[in-house]
């Protein structure tokens, strides 16, 4: 799909579609949903609206669980996670902005695990792309595009939403 067609407001419907037919269908039980920081957790904020879910909204920051401190430096704006003390049992729904390498969601995962072992997690994601570099995969998305090693996708927001496609001579810019 050309990328100049992406829309913040389809994709947030079809991923909305996408995360109702998995709570029927894996039959998820008052639904915790957790948004990422920061983009994660814009999304998050407008998928628990659109749900109506009646448990408040998760949000869980992963610097201290990244595994890339040596590349990028510890992130200067950590912001603190806010969960249930207990996840023990609970249906999850965890929810990020764009599933690249899948290391994001792995830091996610073991942070939700220290709080509890959750009954079940379904991921949904804004947009999947190409370059996955561990065997995690979204179970819901908005849109799954593949774009060259050195573009980047950015949520900007979060009033309005909106989605940038950079590329090195944007970047440089």
């Amino acid at each position: 799909m050309p990328i100049t067609t992406l829309n913040i407001d389809n994709l947030l419907d079809t991923l909305e579609a996408a995360i109702r037919r998995q709570i029927s269908e894996r039959n998820l039980q008052n639904p915790l949903l957790i948004g990422i920081h920061s983009g994660g957790a814009w999304i998050a904020r407008q998928i628990h609206q659109r749900l109506g879910l009646s448990e408040p909204l998760g949000m869980l920051d992963i610097t201290f669980y990244r595994d890339d401190f040596s590349q990028i430096g510890m992130h200067p704006k950590v912001k603190t996670s806010q969960l249930p003390p207990h996840l023990e049992g609970r249906d999850i729904i965890l929810i990020d902005d764009v599933f690249y390498t899948g290391r994001t969601i792995r830091a996610a995962l073991n942070e939700i695990f220290d709080y509890g072992r959750p009954n079940q997690v379904v991921l949904a994601v804004l947009i999947e792309r190409n370059g996955r570099q561990i065997p995690l995969q979204p179970d819901c998305y908005g849109i799954r595009i593949d774009l060259a090693g050195d573009q980047r996708i950015k949520l900007t927001g979060p009033d309005p939403l909106g989605i940038e496609i950079q590329s090195p001579q944007v970047v440089a810019a």
